[in-house]
């Protein structure tokens, strides 16, 4: 992949087909010879790259810092502002972060079944890379780092799309990036960044680039994901929305109630796993509804409650049925009164986005109940949403949140960047 011209907000594509038409192919290219690449190699590839990306942070921030300012200049919110900004932490954190999936195991070639067949056969069910992987990104530059070391680990190759806020960041990453592969003689294809800020660009990937790219993963807001979802022409592992509950059951300890909500909450605002509901069971709402409340308003939190919850403090304010099925990504929060853990369930079934809802109890037949019942992709008995991350997972990073049913679900790791071929082993045997 060459290298952009940092000083340069956009890389020189008068024929946009062509420019996606050569990333696909190069990529292609790339992802074969990764698919072989032996597992030390891939290591030490991506403990290169985790020193290049410390090598680059001068250039990294003076980017960051850059965009950030176009950001605040265009009107960005503050979840979107903070989302974006990096700082000689947060770079660290990256390079971290890279380093840890070099010291993950390789989910490649892994034997994932073998059985013997009557006449003979012996088959084995053997994990490989899926490809090429299509990111399309907006605001959160780490993601350049995450995606790209999460597939080159499991061996494929990754086509990143960043948005345009984070366009010069994610470039000075990527460049980092391909420094660290070049430096250990694998392909620096095999990390490209569509060097345009073009929207047509996303189109172009969502048609698979001619047979090029065999996944998309969409991070950002949801009309990026409804655009991937409705256009793709390859599979997408994606979430819409990040609707989280935290339901506080009868059983619930006070104090471990307050503390839980507060993180899932309050940690980071602007997360897909930050709890944008609070759902009190009736049964504890007399000694646990205000206290809670008041913790929420009095660090920060708006909340607009149903009338039980407005009736506890003058300070909330009335939810409306689409408070139920929002994502703030902000210091706001929906608050309501429910009837048991039915009723509970049966509001998360009907206002959730099955990504991350927690429970909060020490009846543990409740919460047997809720973890089997409530059909979101992540479910939690007394920890916060907030824990609905792959590194959290012990997955080093992760290069998405999938809430659908087909192949992965719940945090994208590498063991998800794979999929399977069958090994048939004879001896000269033939069908009848």
């Amino acid at each position: 992949m060459p290298v952009l011209n940092l000083k340069s907000d956009f890389a020189d594509a008068d024929d946009l087909d062509a420019l996606m038409a050569g990333i696909g192919r190069r990529a292609r290219a790339a992802g074969r010879a990764m698919a072989l690449a032996p597992a030390q190699t891939k290591d030490l590839a991506l403990r290169a790259i985790a020193e290049q990306i410390r090598t680059s942070a001068p250039a990294i921030l003076r980017e960051n810092a850059r965009d950030v300012s176009a950001a605040q200049a265009a009107g960005q919110t503050k979840a979107i502002i903070d989302r974006l900004t990096l700082d000689e932490g947060r770079v660290a954190a990256i390079a971290e972060a890279v380093e840890k999936v070099a010291g993950l195991p390789d989910p490649v070639g892994r034997q994932l079944a073998a059985f013997e067949r009557p006449n003979g056969l012996l088959i084995e069910r053997i994990s490989v890379p899926l490809g090429v992987v299509g990111v399309i990104f907006e605001s959160r530059p780490n993601v350049t780092a995450d995606a790209g070391a999460l597939c080159l680990k499991a061996g494929n190759a990754a086509i990143l799309r960043a948005g345009s806020d984070s366009h010069r960041t994610a470039t000075a990453i990527a460049a980092a990036m391909s420094e660290g592969l070049a430096r250990t003689g694998l392909p620096a294809d095999a990390i490209q960044l569509v060097p345009t800020r073009d929207r047509a660009a996303v189109g172009l990937m969502l048609t698979g680039l001619g047979g090029c790219v065999d996944v998309i993963v969409p991070r950002g807001g949801r009309s990026l994901v409804e655009r991937v979802q409705d256009e793709a022409k390859v599979p997408v592992f994606a979430h819409l929305d990040g609707i989280c509950h935290v339901y506080v059951a009868e059983g619930a300890d006070l104090g471990m109630a307050r503390t839980v909500l507060l993180n899932s909450k309050m940690r980071r605002t602007g997360i897909c796993g930050a709890a944008e509901t609070l759902l009190v069971d009736a049964a504890v709402a007399k000694t646990h509804l205000k206290p809670l409340v008041e913790a929420l308003l009095e660090s920060g939190c708006a909340v607009r409650g149903d009338a039980e919850t407005q009736r506890v403090d003058p300070r909330v304010t009335p939810a409306d049925e689409a408070d139920w099925r929002t994502e703030y990504l902000d210091a706001i929060i929906s608050a309501k009164v429910v009837d048991g853990l039915d009723a509970a369930i049966a509001h998360i079934e009907a206002n959730g986005s099955h990504h991350t809802d927690a429970i909060i109890t020490d009846d543990t037949e409740a919460a047997a109940r809720f973890l089997n019942e409530v059909d979101s992709a992540i479910v939690t008995h007394n920890a916060s949403t907030q824990f609905a991350d792959g590194g959290e997972f012990g997955f080093g990073a992760e290069i998405g949140i999938a809430t659908g049913r087909m192949h992965a679900r719940g945090p994208v790791g590498v063991e998800q960047l794979t999929t399977f071929k069958y090994r048939v082993h004879g001896s000269g045997q033939t069908r009848p």
